[in-house]
């Protein structure tokens, strides 16, 4: 069942998105995770605003950023077990590349990258707050490819002691645990304002339709399909396939006569 938007927390990838588009919360969020100072961050105008059109690859809530210092960043957040994560690391780190040669610059050029994914469970069930990949040699790991890429999985539910205080409370208020320092008590006040805000609401019922009219749209291509399968078959009278599929016995009629002889 869909949140309404004002049950959203920061782990629901819409809030997470609309926080993370203000610098005043992106920057201080990546130089805890990475354990780094950054001078200030850019947002791409392609970037600035969420794509909320009904095509299927166009509903993203990625944040991407850069620091102006060659650094891209792109994090995203994920709260859903089955997918699969490692791949979908690679995917975009695919897609931050070709993003940057299409604007005609030479692959010697490519930018370093962090892809980062904040998960509410643990990818790897070893406890880790944190898991770093860099690419490197199988005979000698002491050997880095030095392609400038690093991926980043976050756990909200790690158990070690092995990230700061500071990252520890970020993580632990990104799982649903009450803010417990500065930081943390800004990004829920930001959550709170974000919840009043009525074009965030807007955007957040138009981006909900959008999903809803893409599953119902799923849902009638498979009874179609089925329908259509059945029909091949030969087995099954016109009115059976009816019943079965939840499709008007017209519908069906109209799929059987479009069938070859």
């Amino acid at each position: 069942m869909e949140k309404t938007f004002e049950q959203l927390q920061i782990k629901d990838d819409f809030m997470f998105s609309v926080i993370m588009r203000n610098p005043k919360f992106c920057k201080p969020f990546l130089e805890r995770v990475l354990g780094i100072k950054i001078f200030r961050i850019e947002y791409p105008k392609s970037q600035e605003a969420i794509d909320i059109s009904s095509d299927a690859k166009s509903v993203r809530l990625d944040i991407y950023v850069e620091d102006g210092n060659n650094t891209v960043y792109n994090i995203e957040m994920q709260t859903t077990e089955n997918r699969n994560i490692p791949k979908r690391t690679r995917y975009y780190q695919g897609m931050i590349d070709l993003n940057i040669l299409e604007k005609g610059e030479n692959y010697k050029d490519l930018k370093r990258s962090f892809v980062i994914f904040v998960c509410t469970f643990d990818l790897f069930n070893e406890g880790r707050h944190i898991y770093t990949f860099e690419n490197r040699c199988l005979e000698n790991p002491e050997l880095g490819l030095g392609d400038d890429t690093t991926k980043i999985i976050l756990n909200t539910k790690g158990t070690i002691d092995d990230v700061t205080p500071e990252m520890k409370k970020l993580l632990d208020f990104i799982d649903g645990k009450e803010p417990e320092d500065d930081f943390t008590r800004e990004l829920d006040e930001a959550v709170r304002s974000v919840r009043k805000n009525e074009k965030w609401r807007l955007d957040y019922m138009t981006l909900q339709m959008n999903y809803q009219e893409k599953y119902e749209e799923g849902i009638e291509y498979e009874k179609l399909e089925t329908a259509r399968r059945l029909i091949e078959l030969g087995k099954f009278s016109l009115e059976d396939i009816a019943v079965g599929t939840g499709l008007p016995l017209e519908k069906v009629k109209e799929i059987a006569d479009m069938q070859p002889d």
